[in-house]
């Protein structure tokens, strides 16, 4: 058979031949293996590593392109003169190749997985690897990691093949990288060796992990901000377990109670407030936070410091975070304290009414027929109300009324501060 006949034949197999000049620049190519001479020069160009490894003549070995395993004979005895050298390329089952029954499952993975020569050319990569540079697993193989990465990135990720070649171990670790955007992106995986013919590889199998890396850092930039304005926004706050435990509290909360921050931490929130009529109420909506059927309320209540000493206050407690079915914590912010003083005898309603009328303006006269009682009624009850809150005179009262946080500080007419006013559920 003529090399004319021997070529037309070849058209129908699944070989390639070839024949390269001294740069191994493919001259002449055919067999059916490849459609063209750019996919002929393409997959020679993989075979470069094996070539500079092999100077003892002729050999056989096992190659890997686009997805397909060749048996690869080069240079063929016989050889072309005036610098050329032929090779030939046979098809092979993928079976005959050892380590190869995962290709199909590797190469559709979502993890971006590659291996490379030791001197950074692509041997194999997956569709999901690809992608992380636009591209698809044929632009990638045959080329340098240096066309697609930035200097800095080739030189890091080329000393890390090295050090993995060198050791033989793999490593398991977290690596920066430069999008095609010119951002930092992260991923995490595994690098290890692998034996590819006769030489030794690289492979490595990465997640990309930059949006929940991003996200991690936004969440820890959103916590930092949030902990500078607890710290320096001057108001006490906690935030507090479904549990009503203290997971955090702000340095004027720790002022207020007069305690150190430490022994806040990990304390039940109840044990910080004082028994009062309104306590009921607010475990009644404490229960409604945490079981969402509400997000905000605003309350009054008194404070217990570690002196013993009484402080009423305006709290705001607010959800944050949930599970399925309840809140996960509650924050609790305090406005509108009152003074710090003894513990003291609670106020009849009445008493408080009549406070509430000598705020206004009323006088004596006028207060006891606004409540339906005596003059001599409101008269013993002002005497009492000034001996309680150590007032000597009527303005004197009014004062003490709102400095102890018995008459709410933001409401107009006067009016207890015991009163509850729940915000609207959002």
């Amino acid at each position: 058979m003529d090399e004319t006949s021997l070529k037309a034949l070849l058209t129908h197999l699944p070989v390639s031949w070839w024949e390269t000049d001294g740069q191994l620049h493919v001259i002449d190519s055919g067999g059916g293996a490849f459609g063209d001479t750019r996919t002929a020069q393409r997959f020679l160009d993989t075979l470069r590593p094996d070539l500079a490894a092999n100077t003892a003549g002729p050999r056989h070995w096992h190659a890997r392109f686009d997805g397909r395993v060749f048996e690869v004979s080069w240079p063929l005895d016989g050889a072309a003169g005036r610098g050329r050298t032929r090779g030939l390329a046979v098809e092979v089952d993928a079976r005959t190749a050892p380590g190869r029954r995962y290709d199909a499952f590797a190469d559709l993975a979502p993890a971006a997985a590659f291996i490379r020569d030791e001197n950074g050319r692509y041997l194999w990569t997956n569709h999901a690897y690809a992608h992380l540079y636009g591209a698809t697993p044929p632009d990638i193989i045959g080329k340098h990691l240096k066309d697609f990465d930035s200097p800095d990135d080739a030189a890091q990720f080329l000393a890390l093949d090295r050090e993995i070649l060198a050791h033989g171990r793999p490593v398991r670790h977290t690596l920066t990288y430069h999008r095609a955007d010119g951002s930092d992106g992260h991923a995490a995986g595994h690098r290890f060796p692998v034996l590819e013919g006769s030489q030794t590889c690289v492979a490595g199998i990465y997640v990309d992990i930059t949006d929940s890396t991003r996200a991690l850092r936004q969440r820890r930039e959103a916590e930092e901000s949030l902990h500078a304005l607890r710290d320096h926004s001057g108001l006490p706050c906690a935030l507090i377990s479904a549990g009503g435990r203290i997971r955090q509290a702000s340095a004027a909360a720790a002022e207020l109670l007069q305690t150190r921050l430490s022994d806040l931490i990990g304390r039940r929130a109840d044990t910080v407030l004082a028994p009062a009529p309104e306590l009921d109420l607010l475990h009644h909506r404490w229960n409604d936070l945490i079981a969402r059927r509400s997000r905000r309320i605003e309350t009054s209540v008194v404070f217990l410091d570690a002196h013993g000493r009484q402080r009423r206050a305006r709290l705001h407690l607010t959800t944050v975070g949930r599970t399925s079915t309840r809140a996960a914590h509650v924050w609790a912010v305090v406005t509108h304290q009152g003074l710090a003083h003894e513990v003291q005898p609670p106020l009849t309603a009445s008493q408080i009414r009549i406070l509430s009328l000598l705020a206004v303006g009323r006088s004596n006269g006028e207060i006891a027929t606004s409540l339906r009682l005596s003059r001599q009624t409101v008269d013993y009850h002002l005497r009492r109300l000034r001996d309680l809150l150590g007032a000597a005179t009527r303005p004197a009262l009014v004062a003490r009324a709102y400095v102890l946080g018995i008459l709410a500080p933001q409401a107009w007419p006067p009016r207890s501060a015991t009163a509850t006013h729940p915000l609207s559920p959002t």
